[in-house]
Formats: C-alpha cells, structure tokens, sequence
C-alpha cells in the first residue's frame, strides 16, 4: 500500500491556500493525512479562528472512515441521523460532517490518504480539497469514478449503467 507523501501533502497544501487566497476567501487551514488518518502535514492561515485543526482532521477523517467525501457524509447524516449520530459516537466525536474532506487516490484508484479543507463556505472547501489534489497530480473519487466497484461510487445513469462510461 502506498501512502501520501511529505512532497505531495506539500504540494496539496500550498495549491490549497494559493487558490483559496486568489478566490478571496476567508483564511483556510488544510491537513493531509494517511490512510488511517495519520497526520502528514497542516497548516493554518493566519487569521483563521480557532479549532481548524479539530475541524480540518474531522473532514479527513469523516471521508477515511466512510470511504466518500465528507460532503457525502453531511447527506448521509440528513437523510440517516440516527445512524449517523452512532458512526460519529463510535469514531469518539473525530467524525466531522462537513464538506471539505475528499479521498486522495493514486492513478490505480488506491486511497493513499485524505485531505481536509475548512475556513469557507462548505462548497468552496471541497473545491479547494479537489484543487490541491489536482495540483499533485493525484485523483480524486469523482476521477476514478469509473475504475469500477473499489471506488464505491454508482455510475451516473442507474437505470443504464452503460451510458454513464
């Protein structure tokens, strides 16, 4: 299994806060983790307010832990609460759903890590997630979309699978 690197998280990081600065958008902290949410790296803009790194890591966490982007988890949780306030009791409250958190994949579709996003509006994190993960040359899920069951996303037309390749 491979994982995320030092230069990579780097990478994902600076593009990050560079494409968050050009959008004007208010400070943003990022963290990049491991599979098993490890922290690799993490940095924080300056006038972000505090517990961006509990929040940041929660986002990462939430998509490591439900194997989808952290956007997706928020779904889950309006349409499911019950089952959703068990998953975030059984993580011990590291669960945060909240857009911003996105798998990071290598180019065979392999979760190498995650990386969460937060200081925005929920839609402007997960884009700035996608950015940074893009700027690495790295994948995200909506990428390997059609690599096939391991991706865990449902092709686009479910009623003709075909026509969504």
């Amino acid at each position: 299994m491979s994982i995320v690197t030092m230069a990579q998280a780097d990478i994902i990081m600076n593009a990050v806060i560079a494409r968050g600065a050009e959008l004007n958008c208010r400070p943003i902290s990022v963290i990049v983790v491991e599979p098993g949410c490890k922290v690799k790296a993490f940095k924080k803009e300056d006038g972000a307010s505090m517990i961006r790194f509990e929040m940041a890591y929660g986002k990462a966490y939430a998509a490591l832990s439900l194997g989808r982007s952290s956007k997706q988890v928020r779904e889950r949780a309006v349409e499911r609460p019950i089952f959703m306030r068990y998953l975030i009791a059984a993580s011990d409250e590291q669960i945060f759903p909240e857009g911003g958190g996105m798998l990071i994949r290598d180019d065979d579709g392999e979760v190498i890590g995650a990386v969460g996003v937060t200081g925005d509006t929920e839609d402007r994190d997960e884009e700035l997630a996608i950015h940074g993960i893009h700027a690495a040359g790295l994948k995200t899920d909506e990428d390997c979309r059609d690599m096939g069951r391991k991706i865990g996303l449902l092709p686009k037309n479910l009623h003709n699978p075909e026509k969504s390749k």
